[in-house]
């Protein structure tokens, strides 16, 4: 890359969706956005996700409902999730006066739910895209996760897929506490999803030695910060190598530059910040100014030809073997 071209191109393409760059907010972390106001521009996110979306406001599961481990959070499994109507009359405008770039996290409970939620939102301009959340439990499905198994998570991708505006992107979020990632992300994929965002929190358990009970208080909650990160990055790598010509949005543990550039090689051409934004809300920021730091240290002169490139290096290291 010469002197005059030191600035990387950072935009990056999710199917139909074209983000100037690859980071983005992930569902629940940056609240609605307006906690964000005054700590960080949220206009320069790329995207930013809303939290999970439900037909009517959810108070969640008893406190405590985030517990602080060695290397990460673990929360609860249902959390506070804000009413479809409140955020439409609400949230979304703030959004759209800021012109930000917003993904709309949906969870339902039946398939019935996750249908009457894309119709609402197709009602709505402002939407840039839908994420199927599919760690939603199923009521139809003895509380199992949707995203548990392919059928399950390609009927409620599907329902969305169908009610949604015509030309809006679907993205599946999918859980990696399953028996093939690969199996999932294909199945979603033929459901009509234009992208995969790999992955939901795993679930995980701490035992407070205190109260010698577990915590949080439901028992197993969500695992999320640094320590989930190299299982992110190898459900991307394997999504990737199967379904190399569809957009991933990788999540899970990124809290630095150095981070997105692992999950670009593997594969995604995006990422969502989580976990470090709790600790710090201008976490998205500076991760973006090391990304570009680390692809000028590198000669990098646009994102997207390192998307996947690590598949590409192993390969021609196969061959001089």
């Amino acid at each position: 890359m010469s002197a005059l071209d030191a600035t990387p191109d950072l935009s990056t393409e999710l199917g139909p969706l074209s983000l100037p760059h690859p980071v983005m907010t992930a569902s629940g972390c940056a609240g609605r956005g307006r906690e964000l106001a005054g700590l960080l521009d949220i206009g320069e996110v790329a995207a930013f996700v809303t939290p999970s979306l439900r037909l009517e406001p959810t108070s969640g599961d008893p406190p405590p409902r985030v517990v602080e481990t060695a290397s990460g959070v673990l929360s609860a499994t249902e959390s506070h999730e804000p009413g479809i109507e409140d955020f439409l009359a609400g949230d979304l405008p703030w959004l759209v006066r800021r012109g930000v770039t917003t993904v709309a996290s949906v969870a339902g409970s039946t398939l019935e739910e996750y249908g009457e939620l894309a119709r609402r939102l197709a009602a709505s301009p402002g939407i840039s895209a839908v994420e199927v959340k599919l760690s939603a439990h199923n009521d139809d499905s003895g509380g199992r996760a949707f995203g548990a198994d392919p059928y399950h998570a390609a009927k409620a991708t599907a329902a969305v897929r169908r009610d949604s505006t015509a030309g809006r992107p679907v993205f599946a979020k999918l859980i990696p506490d399953v028996h093939s990632v690969v199996d999932v992300a294909t199945a979603v994929v033929e459901a009509g999803a234009d992208g995969v965002v790999l992955i939901d929190s795993p679930r995980g358990m701490v035992i407070d030695s205190d109260t010698m009970r577990p915590a949080p208080g439901v028992g197993a909650g969500r695992l999320g910060g640094p320590a989930v990160h190299p299982l992110a990055v190898r459900c991307v790598w394997e999504v990737h190598a199967a379904l190399p010509g569809v957009p991933l949005i990788g999540v899970g543990g990124i809290m630095s530059g150095v981070d997105v550039l692992g999950m670009l090689l593997a594969g995604a051409s995006a990422v969502q910040v989580g976990s470090a934004t709790l600790a710090d809300p201008t976490a998205p920021a500076r991760i973006l100014s090391e990304l570009r730091e680390e692809l000028e240290r590198r000669g990098v002169s646009r994102v997207e030809e390192i998307v996947g490139r690590a598949h590409e290096l192993q390969g021609l290291e196969g061959v001089r073997a």
